[in-house]
């Protein structure tokens, strides 16, 4: 190497390589910087879903851990108790629900032929269905705060002591009444956290119904409906468990 030539790379280094920059990648808009390519994103999304539908499952899985775990020491007193349930509110919510759970379905396939019209009357059909469910659950709820059996000051165990004439309950010793307000805790804690699960699930859909307007769904990116279908199928999956154990079991 001569010496002109080194002076000449010193004093004119050579220019850097230039990768083109990620930002000028053709990539759909939805796609995020950090991600390749949009399939890489989807992947990452659903993976993320998932683990959070695992905690989810923990979550709900000790409820019912504690619910087996009573239910087994104050058996009497959980068939008593289940018994004052009403089967045919249950039952209309659990039609109710696993019909949302079709709409939903029903709407991340509208997404993925990418018809708008039907996303917005599949969600639109699962908002209304979710607001039912509620409404139902507000009556059963009502009907439980009229009973006093609502656990609290005010909590009754009247009816499993001297049950009512024409009942088919056999009366329960005090002691053992006294164990149907840890069935009915169990029973407001399970439903309730479901029903929260459910107004969360509404409100995210009302948000989703509102952006489909733009058309942002339908245009190719339907991440967003099918991880919150995967979430709406979940919390349904949940009744189908919470609707025998509360309302059926050892049932007249």
């Amino acid at each position: 190497m001569s010496v002109s030539s080194t002076f000449s790379e010193i004093t004119h280094p050579p220019a850097p390589e230039i990768h083109a920059s990620h930002d000028v990648h053709d990539h759909p808009f939805y796609q995020r910087h950090h991600f390749e390519t949009a399939e890489q994103q989807r992947e990452a999304a659903g993976f993320g879903m998932w683990l959070f539908l695992l905690t989810e499952i923990m979550f709900f899985g000790g409820l019912f851990m504690a619910y087996l775990l009573y239910r087994n020491w104050y058996y009497d007193a959980f068939v008593a108790a289940s018994n004052s349930i009403s089967v045919p509110m249950g039952l209309t919510n659990t039609i109710v629900l696993i019909t949302s759970s079709l709409t939903m379905a029903m709407g991340v396939w509208a997404a993925e032929v990418k018809n708008k019209k039907l996303l917005q009357i599949f969600l639109l059909a699962t908002v209304v269905l979710g607001f039912a469910f509620l409404g139902i659950k507000t009556g059963e709820y009502y009907d439980k705060f009229a009973e006093h059996h609502v656990p609290g000051a005010s909590f009754s165990i009247a009816d499993f002591v001297n049950p009512p004439a024409g009942s088919k309950e056999k009366p329960l010793p005090m002691d053992m009444a006294k164990k149907t307000e840890v069935y009915f805790s169990l029973y407001f804690a399970m439903t309730g956290v479901h029903a929260l699960h459910m107004i969360i699930g509404i409100a995210i859909l009302i948000v989703l119904l509102w952006k489909s307007n733009s058309g942002v769904y339908t245009s190719g990116y339907v991440q967003p409906i099918e991880n919150f279908g995967l979430y709406w199928h979940f919390v349904d999956i949940v009744w189908i468990f919470l609707f025998p154990f509360l309302y059926l079991i050892n049932r007249h």
